[in-house]
């Protein structure tokens, strides 16, 4: 469970409502599950402790294997022990955890996972504009997500080992070579016209 326990009502309403548009966005991609408010519908972790982000995202097909991790937080609930107690366990995961703060709380946002090191995909932030909720990426990991799996170089084939250096007795048969080159040569003759 979130240590913010509650949250003021409004937040909460807009947290939600924020949580079923990603979820529509989501869902023809993927089985998008979501845990809004105290519910505990889609939950991510084998072992100990069972996580439940607010949205849950599963691949379709019969494995139904984990794909993404999204977390909605609001003004309240970016903060240091939301970080630790969420943020940290979902980068840890072997899918892409994405981040969803309020336009403002960006560089909160980017600070807490730096200085915690929490590995985060995807940072977005959201502000609304009359009824529409409005999403813009801010961050995005240039490294490579754990759950993608990490390919080995291709081997290379080892560099030629260098040239030695030419010894005397080389030398000396080069130059023979191209004096014996230059004399097999017949100088041209020219014709003179009558």
């Amino acid at each position: 469970m979130s240590p913010i326990l509650v949250r003021p009502v409004r937040e909460q309403l807009e947290h939600d409502r924020i949580i079923r548009l990603l979820q529509s966005k989501w869902r023809r991609k993927y089985e998008a599950g979501i845990n809004p408010g105290s519910e505990q519908n889609a939950a991510v972790g084998s072992g100990l402790p069972i996580m439940y982000p607010d949205l849950v995202l599963l691949s379709q097909e019969r494995g139904h294997r984990l794909q993404g991790v999204i977390e909605v937080e609001t003004g309240e609930s970016v903060n240091h022990l939301e970080a630790l107690a969420e943020w940290a366990h979902y980068g840890k995961l072997r899918a892409p955890f994405h981040l969803y703060v309020p336009a403002g709380m960006v560089d909160v946002a980017r600070r807490l996972c730096e200085d915690n090191q929490i590995h985060v995909n995807e940072i977005w932030s959201y502000h609304s504009v009359g009824d529409q909720i409005r999403f813009t990426l801010v961050h995005r990991s240039r490294e490579m997500s754990p759950a993608t799996p990490r390919t080995r170089p291709a081997r290379q084939a080892p560099p030629p080992p260098p040239e030695k250096p030419p010894t005397r007795a080389a030398k000396n048969s080069g130059r023979t070579a191209k004096s014996a080159t230059k004399s097999s040569r017949k100088p041209a003759t020219s014709r003179k016209r009558k």
